[in-house]
């Protein structure tokens, strides 16, 4: 081959290559981003609008439908859900995949633009968002001093929050906690109307005052002059000296009827780090930044903001994803380390030699640092995936230069000059090598092209193990023939300890007697094929009774050092209430051994919530409890959830849900939970009704855990019936006296006030005392536009109801949505159980059942990675037709892959795992690796053939001379791997299930292919002497 002869020809002009490629890698690895996942093009958008004091239904008619209809017209739209609670709505649609979400988002707000005119007056500007796991949360900073809230919250929003936004990197700070501060006319209802003034007419007047416009301009000679109203409000006495006119035609001052206060708004959350009240910083980051370093650069800011603020300020780490990501970094470089060294021993007790091993070994750092280039040229980053990837190479990476190089070793020991062997050995095994590597990067091909969030997640996984095998391929053809020709030697582990001599003696005759045994059942196998292919057939077909045995499950669960708990009261149950409720939660949770910190948020039922989006749930709080590292405890972050569960159990009154949440999930964006069953109709009540008795039969299934509806309870509420006819008589519509009773009770912001280069909302509501009860609402005194008085309670009647605490829809229909966890039991068991208790149930007509969530999640990956198997296996097919030259002789090479599917489900039982996504991209990967040996076999078998031997002769022949490369690539693919498929540190539990299943897969395939391989080899040779000489003239398999 020229390739190789250029090679050991060209030291020189090689060696600068490979320097060359180190160099450049080295420089493109200092340059990688850090992250968990891979930077991922997810199709969904999100549309939130605030409709300050609307209730769900309200929300749901007049803001969510028409956002949900201008939603749907956008292009490549798949399907949308929609979520109405008091004062949110959120609109969240799912597009196809492979859509330019850029333009797709400008796309919704346009259309939502042309729908504004159907909006409310009063509705916040809706905010479109790009659906992206960097939304969530990089670090959460909880902040304390020795000055009270407000005081802090003020320092929080000056100071520490640009500072924090200042960082490159940072895309967003949001605060929690605190008190906002508001200049709050408090209005004495009875002075008031006394005056015969109206709330309208107070609002208009304060923001009629609080004005700064231009005039135009005034020509003065050859001058002109600007001419502006300076108007705004200059401090509290400008408020107060505001006149509001009266229906006489007088005036009359507005502290005459309202008391100005500089007060603070009512606080919708409250936050607390280790039972201490205190602010937080929750800090999102660019989509495109790098973790690791935008948090390492949040820690200098605050370390320096410690020093330089007064009042003994203090930060605090609550959340730090950085920490994980670096430990799981770490470990999957250990395994890397570790996996090569375990690869390496196995070389070196191969070929007793330190000099073959260093040469083989070379192929390593080589292939993976080049790998690192590609990586960096592709937009990559060195995340989980791709670190995943190059630790699950490194077994393989090896494969070739073992080949090449045992192969120049044997010409070495026949008595060729090392220059010889090296030229002969390699162009020998060359075709070989080639058509083995191309067919194990095929495989990777479809997992890159097929659209899903499994490609999303592990294609940069299939890419970095590409890029390694291409570039160990070109190592093995050209490095490896070059070192072998100046530096191998034959025999040399005789000059070493005479306890290492004695060993690789022993394993050296091991290893011959395990020649002459395959040779032995080789022959045997050749004059007994039916029962050799039958014992095999049998050995598959009963594996494939244990496949119901294994579970299925969408991703495997991830430590990672934190338990979540929701926290839930019965709805209108005030903050204060839910927060002595937490607080005894909070102290059984600290009394943990295994917490470190625990983060509470008061007032927010999801992290949406508690990031700032979504609004607020005064019966709900969330909770974190960061856990100290894998390794300095006992338990699994699962172990300390369902011990805390048990312990709360038994609370009246309340509702905890505890849970080991996974990152790998998180950046899923909208899987939801992992049992999800969706009702939908139009009538709430038959919902909520139907809801309950879904709920009652889904719990009933074993392994199922806190099932619940999202219709379940519902909100008391005061309605207002408005007489439309009466209120009509005093000139009133019902939107004028909704908006009345709301700025009384609620409040409306009438204007902001400037003070100190900050803005300040100025709220006009009645006062405290005057708004406390539903007998207050009815004695509601109106001011009709004619001037005149009017008691609520003569143009409306209250009704004391149940309302919605949101409503939600699917497919622009509205839903039900029964949710929950499992327990102790797979994903895919547990949903085929539900589908069977709810097969029977009596559906009214227009209602009907989905299932979504995780389910549906594994339901179309598990269909895109089937496809990508079938893809996988037709290239692997059409390769090796192309190689070969031959239609039958590719299926002669596949029969390794059913006899590989018996290992990899006897892996997954033996471990105790479940077949996933992960472990779905093992299968392909394994068709790749496991068909590299039968290549190699059965190519040497041909080029004996092409020498003279007939079939069965070359077949007994060539197996013991390559049964030392085979056993030597499987093993060193096997023991690189091992430290992956152990799934012990952070973030290890991701490619676990994938390194089983090709360890698995390989250990079955190599031990009956050995045999298997050679005897279909002989059976198709058969066939093919009269099949073969119809399609192309040949007359055997080795053509």
């Amino acid at each position: 081959m020229k390739l190789v002869d250029f090679s050991v020809n060209r030291p020189v002009a090689i060696t600068m290559i490979v320097a060359a490629v180190i160099i450049l890698g080295l420089v493109s690895l200092s340059r990688l981003a850090i992250d968990f996942l891979p930077e991922m093009k997810l199709p969904y958008a999100i549309v939130i609008t605030t409709y300050e004091g609307a209730g769900p239904q309200e929300v749901e008619s007049t803001v969510t439908k028409p956002i949900e209809e201008a939603v749907a017209m956008v292009e490549n739209m798949k399907k949308m859900q929609s979520v109405s609670s008091n004062g949110v709505s959120m609109v969240m649609a799912e597009f196809e995949w492979g859509t330019d979400m850029n333009f797709t988002v400008q796309d919704i707000r346009e259309q939502i633009d042309m729908f504004q005119s159907m909006l409310p007056d009063d509705v916040g500007r809706p905010m479109v968002l790009k659906a992206d796991p960097s939304m969530m949360p990089v670090a959460v900073v909880a902040f304390t001093g020795d000055q009270d809230l407000s005081s802090l919250k003020q320092v929080a929003d000056d100071v520490v929050k640009p500072r924090l936004e200042r960082i490159e990197g940072v895309a967003a700070v949001g605060v929690t906690g605190g008190y906002d501060r508001e200049i709050q006319i408090l209005i004495d209802p009875v002075k008031m109307q006394g005056y015969g003034v109206s709330l309208d007419t107070v609002t208009q007047m304060l923001r009629a005052n609080n004005l700064n416009l231009s005039a135009g301009a005034v020509d003065e000679g050859r001058r002109e002059f600007l001419v502006r109203v300076p108007g705004e409000y200059a401090d509290l006495h400008d408020i107060a000296r505001i006149i509001v006119p009266t229906p006489e035609g007088g005036g009359v001052r507005i502290t005459d009827f309202a008391e100005i206060r500089d007060g603070f708004r009512d606080a919708p959350q409250k936050s607390r780090l280790d039972q201490q009240d205190s602010l937080a910083f929750i800090i999102q980051k660019q989509p495109t930044a790098n973790t690791v370093q935008v948090v390492q650069k949040v820690r200098t800011v605050i370390a320096g903001l410690e020093g330089e603020l007064p009042g003994n300020v203090r930060f605090r780490t609550a959340f730090d994803q950085a920490l994980f990501i670096e430990e799981s970094i770490g470990n999957l470089r250990n395994d890397i380390v570790f996996g090569g060294a375990l690869a390496a021993l196995v070389i070196f007790i191969f070929l007793r030699s330190v000099r073959s091993t260093l040469i083989i070994c070379t192929a390593i750092p080589v292939a993976t640092i080049s790998a690192c280039s590609m990586i960096y040229f592709s937009g990559g980053t060195i995340n989980m995936l791709t670190l995943g990837g190059l630790a699950l190479g490194i077994g393989i990476i090896v494969d070739d230069a073992i080949v090449v190089l045992e192969n120049i070793y044997r010409h070495r020991q026949n008595g060729f000059s090392l220059f010889e062997s090296a030229r002969l050995g390699a162009s020998e095994v060359n075709r070989a090598v080639i058509g083995a590597t191309v067919t194990s990067m095929a495989v990777f091909v479809p997992i890159v092209f097929v659209q899903g969030l499994a490609s999303e997640l592990f294609a940069p996984l299939a890419l970095t193990v590409a890029f390694a095998l291409g570039a160990s391929l070109l190592v093995s053809l050209t490095l490896i023939p070059l070192l072998a020709s100046r530096m191998l030697r034959v025999g040399s582990a005789e000059r070493g300890p005479a306890f290492l001599r004695r060993l690789l003696s022993f394993f050296e005759k091991f290893m011959d007697r395990l020649s002459e045994l395959y040779r032995s059942v080789l022959a045997w196998a050749m004059v007994n094929r039916r029962k050799a292919v039958g014992g095999a057939a049998a050995i598959f077909i009963g594996s494939l009774a244990l496949v119901p045995v294994v579970g299925t499950e969408f991703m495997p669960a991830t430590d990672q050092n934190l338990v979540q708990v929701k926290v839930s009261m019965p709805i209108g149950t005030g903050i204060n209430e839910t927060d002595r409720i937490t607080g005894h939660i909070e102290r059984v949770a600290r009394s943990i051994p295994e917490v470190e910190t625990v983060f509470v948020t008061v007032g927010a039922g999801s992290h949406e919530e508690q990031a700032g989006f979504g609004g607020a749930s005064p019966h709900q709080a969330m909770m974190d409890l960061v856990l100290v590292g894998v390794t300095e405890r006992q338990r699994s972050s699962v172990d300390v959830a369902n011990w805390l569960r048990a312990q709360l159990e038994g609370i009246p009154g309340t509702t905890i849900e505890v849970d080991a949440p996974s990152q790998m999930m998180a950046g899923g964006m909208g899987a939801g939970a992992p049992l999800q069953v969706l009702l939908k109709g139009d009538d709430l009540d038959l919902l909520a009704q139907m809801g309950e008795q879904v709920v009652d039969i889904v719990a009933a299934v074993p392994g199922t855990r806190n099932i619940k509806s999202s219709l379940s309870e519902g909100r008391p509420e005061v309605q207002v019936l408005v007489d439309r006819d009466r209120a009509a008589q005093y000139g009133m519509s019902v939107y004028q006296v909704a908006s009345t009773i709301r700025t009384s009770i609620h409040g409306s912001v009438a204007t902001r006030y400037k003070v100190g280069g900050e803005e300040v909302d100025v709220r006009v509501q009645f006062t405290e005392g005057t708004r406390q009860n539903i007998a207050d609402l009815e004695n509601l005194t109106m001011t009709t536009p004619m001037g005149g008085q009017v008691l609520l309670r003569d143009i409306a009647r209250l009704e004391i109801a149940e309302g919605p605490t949101k409503v939600e829809r699917m497919g622009q229909a509205r839903t039900v949505v029964i949710s929950g966890s499992l327990a102790g039991r797979d994903l895919g068991s547990v949903t085929n159980d539900v589908r069977k208790a709810l097969a029977d149930y009596p559906l009214p007509p227009g209602y009907r059942f989905e299932f979504t969530g995780e389910a549906q999640e594994m339901a179309d990956a598990f269909g895109n990675l089937a496809i990508a198997l079938i893809l996988a296996i037709v290239l692997v097919y059409i390769l090796l037709a192309i190689q070969f030259e031959s239609f039958l002789f590719p299926f002669v090479v596949m029969f390794s892959v059913p006899v590989s599917l018996t290992g990899m489900i006897l892996g997954l039982l033996i471990t105790g795992r479940s077949f996933s996504v992960p472990a779905f991209i093992g299968v392909i990967v394994a068709v790749g690796i496991v068909v590299k040996n039968a290549i190699v076999l059965i190519d040497y078998v041909n080029i004996l053939r092409g020498r003279g031997m007939s079939c069965k002769e070359a077949v007994v022949t060539a197996g013991p001379i390559r049964l030392r490369p085979i056993l030597m690539t499987a093993f060193t693919t096997i023991l690189a791997m091992l430290p992956i498929a152990l799934g012990i540190g952070e973030g290890a539990e991701n490619q676990a299930p994938l390194a089983t299943v090709v360890i698995g897969g390989l250990i079955f395939s190599t031990l009956i292919s050995l045999v298997l391989v050679p005897t279909v080899y002989t059976i198709f040779d058969d066939w093919g002497k009269g099949l073969m000489g119809r399609l192309k003239g040949g007359s055997d398999l080795k053509t």
